[in-house]
């Protein structure tokens, strides 16, 4: 059963998968390598996920044919977005938000590779009221 605290150390230990990436290869390279990176050390670490996973979108009962995708779906309940970038937009949080919310997954992680401390500065995470009406243990 997924609860809180699950999310809160699955949440931890990719940060610290971000992070062993970022270290070893440093900043100011694109996403998509980001993104091979990454998903190396979550198999390395034995974590289950999905790549660009495509988020159907039904619209008055009818799917409708948008090409949305996730970077990383971590475990079937955490939506990861990569971004390589100089400045985080607004936008991208949207973005999260929005595949947080179509695949009613409860928390999501926003990492910019784009910087040299992946944990003060390239990272943000973000709950919604799935999250909250998980149980705590």
């Amino acid at each position: 059963m997924i609860t809180q605290k699950y999310l809160d150390d699955l949440t931890y230990e990719v940060i610290g998968c971000a992070i062993e990436v970022n270290k070893t290869i440093g900043k100011g390279l694109l996403e998509s390598v980001y993104h091979q990176c990454l998903k190396e050390e979550l198999n390395h670490r034995n974590i289950k996920f999905s790549s660009e996973l495509k988020i159907p979108l039904i619209y008055k009962n009818k799917l409708l044919e948008i090409d949305f995708r996730c970077d990383l779906f971590i475990e079937n309940c955490l939506v990861v977005e990569l971004k390589s970038v100089t400045l985080l937009n607004p936008i991208f949080e949207a973005q999260l938000q929005t595949y947080m919310n179509l695949l009613k997954s409860p928390k999501g992680i926003l990492i910019n590779f784009n910087c040299f401390n992946i944990f003060k500065e390239g990272q943000k995470t973000f709950v919604n009221e799935y999250f909250k009406k998980l149980p705590k243990e």
